[in-house]
């Protein structure tokens, strides 16, 4: 805006300043169309990105539902002695049924001290009744796992003025796989101590903790441990002992699970253990063998499926909603100065209309759902591979389209013909939904779908980009930025046009003052004169 002097029409008499804005309102008519062509662009780009939410929702919706083969192997497991023995199926993909015999379940070893935590020792001072650590020690060990071969390195420290509970809970947090903790313990006699208790953290047979160096050794006998020196183990196949053995029998050995499967036995190191796709966690030793059964969970397959068919339908529902959006082209986006002179809801009805249509015919969007249906409607597998033919089109499972042409090619379920497709064949089943082909005609399904879909929201990217895209990424953002162009050369066009105006008005008041100042001059002289 120039810097001239405006005169506001103290001559005149005229309102100067509604003149001109009366004036800049027909100005700024071009202005408003670019505004109002930034917001349907700015509209328009939301709407597509809104599209590409709920075509990226169907895409994880058929991944978790019908893309993984873990949803097509869900299996019901039951226990004639679930008191004893409880099983879960993991991945197995056959039914099966099976006996197991426990003979005796997985213990843990614990490492019980024999003496009191010294309190005056290497390691302990006692400080007002209470035993602390002297200084700062670092604190190596070597640990074999129960149904291990290698041992592991564990290494911390405890710190000077360290209580005896602060030194234990360093011990339950340093990796050493170990629950450590001081209990009364009866020593006979009727009498009783506080020692510490090593209890392993995990079950079976085998497990060893060394002492990796002379401090550790130290620390452990401090605790209370005995470590016979004689009881050093080679823990790197050096051919030489280079660590000090935590009792060559824990007060509490541990032990495996022995078990029979099928007449099998075997040995397990923990109490839950996964055999050919069931997990089994064995609870107590049996006198009868317990049998345990695995059948297809019909109703659980059904649900997948049903929940990606839900999915489907409410998509493919709100696109052609968008592909029928009514338009209002009498309805443009609202001025700045048209909403002040409405009420919220009134901005709001008519805003509501203005967005409505903004997709209407949509050409990637139309794609998009032409390409959906010839990928659910169109056979999987030829005459010579091994897709089940019984199970190579949707219709065969209980799937058809919609008869009513209102529902735009919604998915029916019947729901007793899937069931019973599950029941029979729920591998072939998998097959049509997710076979992995090496052309369109031998994907399934689900895989077909997802690349269609992969391609409808990159089309959509490149036409409306995302959240990490810039305007000059995607086609809409580069109109945008090219309007925002033109907004700005008018805008600076509209300040010069309007300082022409000023200056125009400017100079008439000037002109009609200097008339005025005539005016009464003249009429001073003839009013002296008479």
């Amino acid at each position: 805006m120039s810097s001239n002097m405006r005169i506001g029409g103290l001559a005149s008499g005229m309102d100067i300043d509604k003149l001109v804005s009366d004036l800049m309102k027909a100005e700024r008519m071009p202005l408003d169309k670019l505004t109002q062509k930034k917001q349907y662009l700015e509209w328009q780009r939301d709407d597509y990105r809104e599209m590409n939410t709920l075509l990226q929702s169907l895409d994880q919706t058929i991944f978790n539902n019908v893309y993984l083969q873990k949803s097509f192997i869900i299996k019901k497991v039951s226990s004639s002695n679930e008191n004893a023995v409880s099983a879960v199926s993991i991945s197995s993909a056959s039914n099966v049924s099976n006996t197991i015999e426990v003979m005796n379940l997985a213990e843990a070893a614990a490492w019980k001290a024999t003496g009191d935590v010294n309190g005056a020792s290497t390691t302990f001072e006692t400080v007002n009744g209470t035993i602390k650590a002297k200084a700062e020690t670092e604190l190596k060990f070597k640990v074999k796992d129960p149904g291990t071969s290698a041992y592991r390195d564990v290494t911390f420290k405890i710190y000077a003025g360290d209580s005896i509970d602060t030194v234990i809970s360093r011990i339950n947090s340093s990796g050493l796989g170990v629950s450590a903790m001081r209990a009364s313990i009866d020593i006979g006699g009727g009498n009783y101590a506080n020692r510490v208790i090593f209890t392993s953290n995990k079950t079976g047979a085998g497990g060893e903790i060394v002492a990796a160096n002379a401090a550790t050794n130290t620390f452990l006998k401090d605790l209370g441990f005995t470590v016979p020196a004689t009881e050093n183990v080679d823990t790197d196949s050096s051919g030489s002992n280079d660590g000090f053995l935590l009792g060559k029998d824990p007060s509490k050995p541990g032990a495996d699970a022995t078990i029979k499967i099928n007449g099998y036995q075997m040995k397990q190191t923990s109490n839950t253990f996964t055999i050919n796709g069931i997990q089994y966690t064995i609870k107590g030793t049996t006198n009868t063998p317990v049998t345990v059964s695995t059948s297809t969970d019909v109703d659980a397959i059904f649900n997948s499926i049903k929940t990606f068919v839900d999915k489907y339908n409410e998509v493919i529902e709100k696109i052609n909603n968008k592909l029928k959006e009514e338009r209002y082209r009498d309805y443009p986006p609202l001025t700045d100065e048209q909403k002040e002179a409405m009420t919220e809801k009134q901005i709001e009805k008519w805003e509501e209309k203005a967005r409505s249509g903004l997709l209407r015919n949509d050409s990637i969007l139309s794609r998009a759902l032409s390409s959906m249906r010839m990928d659910l409607y169109t056979r999987v597998g030829t005459d010579t591979d091994s897709i089940n033919n019984n199970y190579d089109q949707l219709s065969e499972i209980g799937i058809k389209t919609s008869s009513n042409y209102l529902d735009g090619g919604k998915l029916i379920i019947d729901e007793a013909k899937l069931k019973e497709a599950i029941e029979k064949d729920p591998n072939a089943v998998y097959q049509l939904f997710a076979n992995d082909g090496a052309d369109y005609q031998s994907k399934g399904l689900a895989r077909r779908l997802r690349d269609t879909l992969k391609n409808s929201m990159n089309n959509i990217v490149e036409k409306a980009g995302n959240t990490l895209k810039t305007n000059n990424q995607f086609s809409i953002g580069k109109l945008l930025i090219n309007v925002d162009s033109q907004i700005s050369r008018f805008e600076e066009r509209l300040a010069q046009i309007e300082d022409r105006y000023w200056r125009q008005f400017t100079a008439m008041e000037k002109a009609i003052q200097r008339s005025n100042e005539q005016m009464a001059f003249l009429m001073q002289r003839f009013g002296g004169n008479s």
